[in-house]
């Protein structure tokens, strides 16, 4: 061969590694472990729908790579690894009503004794995450306690060190885009989720059975745009949302909540934090059409460190079971009043009168009835006495994976669930 003949050849398997190599940039390289088909380590590309992925140890999606999930994916945890998901790139979770992905543990551990979760880390994304989805996609039974040899503790993610319980879902950067929609968090530790920043969407979820120290449904920090819509909370440990500016981020935390449910929630943290909404650290809070059911204090504030004075209260419903539950969601200092609120001050006045639901249920339990239906009857108070003349920070959506997600237009019957078809 002569000197020609070698430097043609050798540009050709140059230009043909480099075809293959931007052929294969898109596949999924998940490290299928040998003998054990679990999955550990880099992740990207497609989780074919139906599929089961047995997770043997930390997973990462790489910056600038994208995970896929589809509906109906089953992603099972290991309980002695504790793994934990972390997002460096975006992902996907894109399950339907029908057929939701599952972030889970086996079937057999599904105990009471492990309610509380604790038996695998969470899905904690660094601030190279620009997009984040999470449709039809249940999260449950994680919330872990860091150690030393972390990978979040060792890549400064989440809180950056050992002792700590990991939420469910931590977000962190205040140019990316979280979506959260028709999904489940339950069975944690503390906190559902901990947002550090973005534009976000919170809509149509449940969070029920969360939480043995700490633990709140929504906590959000300094650094977002959010709007909250259409959720339901059930007896959270602490409160249903945790809302703050804390952080030093910009922009300054506006938050829209607007016809949540939330129920119980408070009670099982009886200290001052302890409540249903927790404003502080000059957070722009909007609260409209939220009902409160045997749910302690209501929305409270710091008074050392309060809301933004610009924050809004209106048009929310308050009911209490009995007199220490009514008394204690009166306006005071502390606790926030509204215009237009629906507050009981006596026992039993604005029953919501929900489909079903005992609303005898003791209120330091945790455990959800999935048999009960909250959606409200004809004749309840919550019907026409919410407001529909506020705009929300996304009322045209946000586009995620080529894909319009809708922040939900408010009702006017008070709570996430309104009458029942």
């Amino acid at each position: 061969m002569n000197y020609k003949q070698i430097i043609g050849s050798a540009l050709l398997i140059a230009i043909l590694g480099g075809a293959c190599k931007k052929a294969n940039s898109d596949v999924d390289l998940t490290k299928e472990v040998a003998g054990a088909g679990t999955v550990a380590g880099e992740v990207y590309g497609i989780w074919e729908k139906g599929s089961t992925k047995r997770i043997s140890g930390d997973i990462i999606i790489p910056e600038g790579k994208s995970l896929v999930i589809e509906e109906g994916v089953l992603v099972i945890m290991d309980t002695l690894a504790k793994p934990e998901v972390i997002v460096k790139g975006n992902l996907y979770s894109m399950g339907t009503k029908e057929f939701p992905v599952r972030f889970t543990i086996e079937e057999n551990l599904r105990t009471d004794s492990r309610k509380f979760g604790k038996q695998w880390g969470g899905i904690l994304a660094a601030q190279s995450c620009k997009e984040l989805l999470l449709d039809n996609t249940v999260v449950e039974y994680g919330g872990a306690t860091t150690t030393e040899s972390s990978t979040s503790v060792k890549q400064g993610l989440y809180k950056a060190k050992s002792g700590e319980n990991l939420p469910a879902l931590w977000f962190s950067n205040v140019n990316g885009k979280l979506v959260v929609t028709n999904s489940t968090f339950r069975h944690f530790q503390d906190d559902c989720t901990y947002i550090e920043g973005g534009k976000i969407i919170f809509a149509n979820n449940k969070f029920y059975s969360t939480g043995l120290v700490g633990g709140e449904g929504i906590n959000i920090k300094s650094g977002c745009l959010a709007d909250v819509g259409f959720n339901f909370f059930y007896a959270t440990n602490t409160n249903a949302l945790k809302l703050s500016n804390s952080g030093n981020r910009s922009p300054q935390a506006h938050v829209i909540a607007y016809n949540n449910t939330i129920l119980n929630t408070g009670w099982r943290r009886p200290t001052v934090k302890g409540g249903s909404v927790w404003l502080e650290a000059t957070v722009y809070a909007e609260l409209y059409n939220n009902l409160f059911a045997n749910a302690r204090f209501g929305i409270k504030r710091d008074t050392k460190g309060p809301e933004d004075q610009r924050s809004a209260f209106s048009n929310n419903l308050y009911y209490g079971f009995d007199q220490a539950t009514v008394t204690q969601f009166q306006p005071s200092k502390d606790v926030v009043g509204g215009k237009n609120d629906l507050i009981s001050t006596t026992v039993g006045d604005h029953d919501p009168k929900f489909v079903n639901y005992p609303l005898n249920t003791a209120m330091n339990n945790p455990d959800l009835n999935e048999s009960w239906d909250f959606h409200v009857q004809a004749g309840s108070p919550a019907i026409g006495a919410g407001t529909t003349a506020f705009t929300r920070n996304f009322p045209d959506g946000l586009v995620l994976n080529g894909k319009l997600y809708l922040s939900p237009a408010p009702s006017s019957t008070i709570g996430a669930l309104g009458t029942k078809n």
